[in-house]
């Protein structure tokens, strides 16, 4: 009898060593799957497992995935000094779930030379889906929805987004819209007024269209 219980003992004993080794070889599996310097969505992840939620939530358990959002997950890249921060394009394009978006910000405006110098901790995302606040990987991203936006910023279109948002900035807007008037006469006006009819407010449209009117006049006198 005794060696009965033993044995069925001993049966149980390697009976939940082998499921917990085929659970964690599963979740070896899984783990071979991401990429470190990833960003991946819950739906993504389903791909690589019949289990998602529990392998997610061990490896965020033990710091292998960092949870960025719900639903969002990170696999750092770690280099000499430390774990390396989620890519900005990467983070946007994962919560998107679309490449089409270009990020900016009111800081990108001092490269005009036009006389704005605030630096802003703010992060804009133009795209076509999504418009809001929402906090990433810890930052704080501001999504706006527009039918028009280029593939890439361009002196052109900082301008006239500039003006666009003219209200937003912390410099005194008559001070800055004169310096864009200025501004102008050094520029491609094709180029500038293509920008200005697909990515201007009616606002933005009416001052640059006034001032490259004035340019032209001008030029000809």
């Amino acid at each position: 009898m005794k060696n009965q219980l033993k044995y069925l003992q001993n049966g149980s004993f390697f009976a939940i060593f082998a499921v917990e080794s085929i659970i964690m070889l599963k979740l070896a599996e899984f783990k071979k799957q991401l990429k470190q310097g990833s960003v991946y969505r819950r739906s993504e992840l389903t791909a690589f497992s019949n289990g998602v939620d529990r392998h997610v939530q061990e490896l965020v358990n033990e710091g292998t995935l960092k949870k960025l959002a719900p639903g969002l997950y990170y696999y750092p890249h770690v280099s000499v000094f430390g774990e390396v921060p989620p890519d900005e394009e990467s983070l946007v394009r994962s919560f998107l779930k679309d490449d089409e978006f270009l990020i900016t910000s009111p800081n990108d405006y001092n490269s005009l030379g036009i006389g704005t110098s605030q630096l802003y901790n703010k992060k804009i995302v133009y795209n076509h889906k999504r418009h809001g606040e929402f906090k990433l990987g810890g930052k704080m991203f501001f999504f706006h929805a527009k039918h028009r936006f280029p593939k890439k910023i361009t002196t052109e279109f900082l301008l006239v987004d500039l003006v666009n948002n003219i209200d937003m900035l912390a410099e005194d807007p008559d001070t800055i819209l004169k310096n864009v008037s200025i501004k102008v006469r050094s520029m491609d006006s094709k180029k500038l007024l293509k920008a200005v009819n697909e990515f201007g407010s009616v606002k933005t449209k009416r001052f640059f269209k006034k001032n490259l009117l004035k340019q032209k006049v001008n030029h000809e006198c």
